[in-house]
């Protein structure tokens, strides 16, 4: 029996988990933002990856705030 981080997901598949459009998953994922690869014409990515990607993100000085001079609505 596979784990949960043993789960390869589709573009729609990681899209609702991270709750964004499919389009941002795909340009994410070809300007190598967000781990994944093809198989044949599609793209998979594996649940642990997504799941790393995010604790980096969350990690990163970006998440921390926005940046000096940004206005927050």
């Amino acid at each position: 029996m596979k784990t949960d981080l043993a789960i390869v997901m589709t573009v729609e598949e990681v899209a609702d988990y991270l709750r964004v459009n499919r389009r941002t998953v795909y340009r994410l994922t070809v300007s190598r933002k967000l781990p994944g690869f093809n198989v044949g014409a599609t793209w998979r990515f594996k649940r642990a990856d997504i799941d790393d990607w995010i604790a980096a993100q969350a990690a990163s000085p970006l998440a921390e705030g926005p940046a000096e001079g940004r206005r927050t609505r």
